[in-house]
């Protein structure tokens, strides 16, 4: 059974044609049999902020600009008053330099690192904490007959993952369509990446939500709370310190996305539950074809 989906009404749609992104390798399956099989690529990326370098993350190599902006504000080393001069991308180093009209604070933020259990980046800065105490999120209503078709639309979508796997995505939704999505080997990549074309583009975040294909930890629940979005969802689980914090910040937490159920753990109060759910539930060859991992 072939998956089809439109996607068409994606500003970025993941592509899996990008022969870039996957190389295919030759091995022996189950049965002792040659076969062939996509594999994802593995790129580093060196990211200056100005003449300093920051750091060096594995990702799969698209959209660098976006990555590196968006790292180096969710981070905290590019504050929402300064100004960004230009990005420059040079593919031969797989170097990106974000380059700023004033100083910035990375010598301090560099001596407080914490190791997260992300993936590629794994490391956040010791006060990632900072600037959740004062923090408002937008009260922006979700309905659940949009919960019910972002499920559907995304995770049948033509994509890296239904390619190759090994792969995580992040999308920017607003109500019931997707707007923006991406992927890498990390979910934080994914997400930063979102962040950076957020910020480029000037895309408010009052009436979003975001999608993670991945488990909703602390620094998930921070990233999406700091980026101004007021919802975040995923076809995986929680951790306990990601629950307690998005109800620290009133972020609506929703987790075990699978076709019509789920399960909300922080901020039901945005829910508008105008759709019943079906008793159908999702049979394997759909899991398997178009289910992302938990």
């Amino acid at each position: 059974m072939s998956i089809k989906n439109d996607t068409a009404s994606y500003i970025i749609a993941p592509d899996p044609d990008n022969p870039r992104l996957t190389r295919k390798v030759t091995g022996v399956d189950h049965m002792g049999q040659e076969t062939e099989t996509n594999v994802v690529e593995e790129r580093p990326l060196t990211i200056f902020l100005n003449g300093q370098e920051i750091v060096t993350a594995m990702t799969i190599g698209d959209y660098p600009e976006y990555l590196a902006l968006g790292f180096l504000r969710n981070q905290g080393m590019l504050q929402p008053d300064e100004t960004v001069l230009r990005v420059d991308f040079d593919e031969e180093l797989e170097t990106v330099v974000v380059r700023t009209d004033g100083s910035t604070t990375y010598e301090e933020k560099l001596k407080k690192k914490t190791r997260t259990s992300g993936c590629a980046v794994g490391t956040v800065f010791g006060d990632m904490m900072e600037g959740l105490e004062d923090l408002h999120l937008p009260a922006t209503k979700v309905r659940t007959s949009d919960l019910y078709q972002l499920s559907k639309t995304i995770n049948t979508t033509p994509s890296l993952y239904l390619t190759a796997g090994a792969i995580h995505g992040t999308v920017l939704c607003q109500g019931g369509r997707p707007l923006v999505y991406m992927e890498d080997v990390g979910r934080h990549n994914a997400v930063d990446k979102v962040a950076g074309w957020m910020q480029s583009t000037g895309t408010g975040a009052q009436d979003k939500l975001l999608y993670t294909t991945g488990r909703m930890t602390s620094e998930m629940v921070i990233k999406c709370a700091l980026m101004g979005i007021p919802v975040l969802a995923s076809r995986s689980g929680f951790t306990a310190w990601g629950v307690e914090i998005a109800r620290q910040v009133d972020l609506t937490l929703i987790g075990r996305l699978r076709g019509q159920r789920y399960v909300c753990l922080s901020g039901a109060h945005r829910l508008i539950r105008d759709a019943v759910p079906s008793s159908e539930t999702e049979n394997p060859e759909t899991i398997r074809k178009g289910a992302r991992r938990d």
